[in-house]
Formats: structure tokens, sequence, C-alpha cells
């Protein structure tokens, strides 16, 4: 499975620095989405997003680090915290997460991945119809 992806960002100097998107785990991706939700935030604020139970502080902590580590958020240094904000744009995100499965699971095709989603009844053929409306429209 290709786990990585690249991303180009604007440095603070404006200079485009390019970033190896690593695949994220399970426990990364949700704390990333609530990061992507409250941005900027601090380990506490994301915390709170979690349902009980909670995962425990120095276990989210650590998870953080790892998407620091991945390039996925830079951290300011506020006395003995840290504020998190995104490098990855979750859209950027997604467009690697979803190229990835396309790739890997349906031979590079889009087209075997939506036949595979209405053959299982997952996707209805109105909901079809208006997915052909929106590329028609977005081609205008």
């Amino acid at each position: 499975m290709d786990i990585y992806g690249y991303f180009a960002y604007s440095h603070r100097n404006h200079k485009i620095k390019m970033i190896k998107m690593e695949r994220l785990t399970r426990q990364e991706e949700e704390a990333m989405r609530r990061i992507w939700k409250l941005a900027p935030c601090f380990i506490k604020d994301v915390l709170a997003e979690y349902e009980n139970p909670k995962p425990p502080y120095t276990t989210l902590a650590s998870v953080v680090k790892n998407l620091e580590r991945k390039k996925y958020v830079k951290a300011k240094r506020y006395g003995n915290t840290y504020e998190y904000t995104p490098i990855i744009p979750i859209e950027e995100y997604k467009r690697f997460f979803m190229g990835s499965v396309v790739n890997n699971y349906f031979a590079n095709s889009y087209k075997e991945m939506v036949s595979f989603f209405a053959k299982e009844q997952s996707i209805s053929a109105d909901e079809l119809k208006e997915i052909i409306d929106m590329i028609e429209k977005g081609q205008e």
C-alpha cells in the first residue's frame, strides 16, 4: 500500500517546501480531525472534543507529538505548553487518502470504486445522478 504522498506549502520565508505525507494511524487521524476542527489548539482543547471514555492526556500528547514528527502539525510554545496548528490542510489529506484507496483497492479507477459502491447498494441511482450533475456543473 502507498503510505506516502507529497504536499507543497509556503514556509515562513515564503519558500515552497515539499512535505512527505505519511499515512496516519487510526489514533492519529482521530486527533488530526479534531485539530483541523479547532485549529489552533492545545492538547486540552483536543481532549475535550473526545467522548467518554477519553484517552489519557499523556497518550493524546504522544499522538500529537507523532503528528508533529510527521509534519502534519506545527507547535508553538507558550511557557510549558504548546499550541498546535495544522500544516497539511484536510482537503490535501482527503485527496491523498482517497487516491491511495482508489489506487490500492480499485486498480486506480474511480469508475471501479463507484461501481463497487453501487453494487453494494451504498449509493443509490438518485445519488449517482446528483454526482453526475455536480461533475457537469463543475466543468462549465
